[in-house]
């Protein structure tokens, strides 16, 4: 595997990397966060290894932050005397898959590393939800349908989604009643069907076909085709 070790103590830096090339990796070193975030950014690695308290403007946890923004879903393990469970939390929500606490035992790491490099691959999360004409920016929360901006309720973005994300498939009111009104029974009312008209009117009503379609005796579908 090709690692990445962002390390500034010298000592340390040695012996991690020593013991990974002994094990067979290929192993590149940045003494600071500022080297360290360069080559993450412009080169491939299998995995990052990275201490959190760093020299150079950049520490660890704003390394990963960083990377994560662009898009780089590399692993990381982080690195750090901070052994405090708000701190690994830090780590761990700045986007860090493991935390090993120093000092520690080289087995212990190089086993960390290995049980990392057999995770699937992250997907980058989806921001974006699209089917013919009509596009959802979940970031920005907006709908777009045509190039025309369609003002939708807080509810009404809940329902749009969720068709959304499994467009071509029947959702059933049941269903429903447990995304979007985290409902777990039935409360005898017609509380889908009053909302599902008013997104019609917005998605579908002056458009050339409609995209919601009522599945009789089942459900509701999103679908580009009549």
């Amino acid at each position: 595997m090709r690692i990445l070790l962002v390390e500034d103590d010298a000592e340390v830096a040695r012996f991690v990397r020593k013991g990974l090339a002994e094990a067979g990796h290929n192993v590149e070193h940045a003494g600071n966060g500022r080297d360290g975030l360069f080559l993450a950014a412009s080169e491939p690695f299998d995995i990052l290894v990275l201490d959190r308290m760093l020299p150079g403007g950049v520490d660890g946890v704003r390394l990963v932050e960083t990377l994560r923004a662009q898009g780089n879903r590399t692993p990381v393990l982080f690195l750090s005397a901070l052994s405090a469970v708000d701190e690994r939390v830090k780590g761990l929500k700045a986007g860090g898959d493991d935390y090993l606490v120093k000092p520690f035992a080289f087995a212990e790491l190089l086993a960390r590393v290995e049980v990392l490099a057999r995770r699937p691959a992250m997907e980058a999360p989806t921001t974006r939800l699209r089917i013919a004409d009509l596009e959802m920016d979940l970031l920005a929360r907006s709908v777009m349908r045509a190039g025309k901006r369609i003002e939708i309720q807080p509810r009404e973005f809940r329902l749009l989604e969720h068709l959304l994300r499994h467009a071509g498939q029947v959702v059933t009111r049941t269903m429903l009643l447990e995304k979007v009104w985290d409902y777990h029974f039935d409360p005898q009312t017609n509380v889908i069907d009053v909302h599902v008209s008013r997104l019609r009117q917005k998605i579908d009503k002056g458009f050339d076909r409609p995209l919601i379609h009522t599945i009789r005796n089942a459900g509701y579908m999103i679908r580009a085709e009549a």
